[in-house]
């Protein structure tokens, strides 16, 4: 085993992988041909005389050795960074927290706790990137963030199965309400009976292997047309608005819906909760990391 000829790109390549979950995705998001990312990997595992990644059908997955070079490799990189960034004469980033969020979280709570946090801890930078629960994970698990707002739908089961286990705290349990454009007779009430939501057109989020499907009322029992299919939440809030159907929405979401669409909750049939969480590594967290936590359970709380 000898690491003194393995390349900071060999380092940096290997990070990506394991936060990206695949070989493809590392090479786009690096700019570099998947075959240049697999002689890097090849290079830093001849190094560690180890297997580091596991290679599934699904992508990859970090072996207990790649654990360990994972961990060793993130403080080197930020190392690294550091150095630069002194050497160029710019300041240092000790109050820079990086904060990971699914979609829905965007809208109302991330942008509330960056307020607040403007007002108690200027000196905070608080670096934000949107994505999916999953891809979320990887890049806690690989160093790149530093918190991480997660959605949980039942059956309620840890983030991932990986070890040690992330420290997850529950800020929001609430259920599904749905958004009615304003014109409908739906919306005439304080809720929605479940009975009237048959033979409904749906706005929905694309069907994939990471998220739920997300839109349609749960445990309908027909097979539901969807009208429209949209990722992002304000699209599919005025198509709403445009009278294109209906879609359920996370309680939180409320505030945000622009003028023509009414959040309600739903009477009668299945109902199904949403969880909000915030996740990080289990290590305890540096002092600008604990105010940034603080703000985000803060402000979930006053949303509630």
């Amino acid at each position: 085993m000898d690491f003194t000829d393995v390349s900071l790109t060999a380092l940096r390549v290997f990070r990506a992988v394991a936060e990206q979950g695949t070989f493809t995705a590392a090479a786009t998001a690096l700019g570099y041909t998947q075959s240049a990312v697999s002689r890097q990997i090849a290079s830093i595992e001849r190094a560690a005389g180890a297997d580091l990644l596991e290679r599934r059908r699904d992508g990859v997955r970090l072996t207990p050795a790649g654990h360990v070079v994972l961990r060793r490799a993130t403080v080197v990189l930020e190392q690294i960074d550091a150095t630069a960034r002194e050497l160029s004469g710019l300041p240092a980033q000790a109050g820079v927290v990086r904060v990971g969020w699914f979609p829905s979280a965007g809208a109302v709570l991330l942008p509330r706790a960056l307020v607040a946090l403007r007002r108690t801890d200027p000196a905070i930078q608080v670096v934000t990137r949107e994505g999916s629960t999953p891809a979320l994970v990887r890049a806690l698990r690989a160093g790149s963030l530093d918190l991480a707002l997660l959605a949980s739908a039942p059956p309620f089961r840890p983030p991932d199965t990986e070890s040690p286990p992330l420290t997850l705290q529950t800020l929001t349990e609430r259920g599904l309400c749905l958004a009615v454009p304003a014109a409908d007779p739906l919306a005439r009430g304080d809720f929605v009976d479940v009975a009237d939501l048959r033979g409904r057109r749906w706005i929905a989020g694309p069907a994939s292997g990471e998220d739920r499907l997300m839109g349609v009322w749960p445990g309908l029992d027909e097979r539901p047309e969807i009208a429209h299919t949209a990722r992002d939440w304000l699209a599919k809030l005025h198509l709403v608005a445009a009278g294109g159907g209906l879609t359920t929405v996370p309680a939180v979401l409320a505030p945000a819906a622009p003028p023509g669409v009414r959040i309600l909750p739903v009477r009668g049939g299945p109902q199904e909760q949403r969880r909000l969480l915030l996740a990080r590594l289990p290590n305890p967290p540096v002092e600008p990391v604990a105010r940034v936590a603080d703000a985000l359970r803060t402000v979930a709380v006053d949303t509630q």
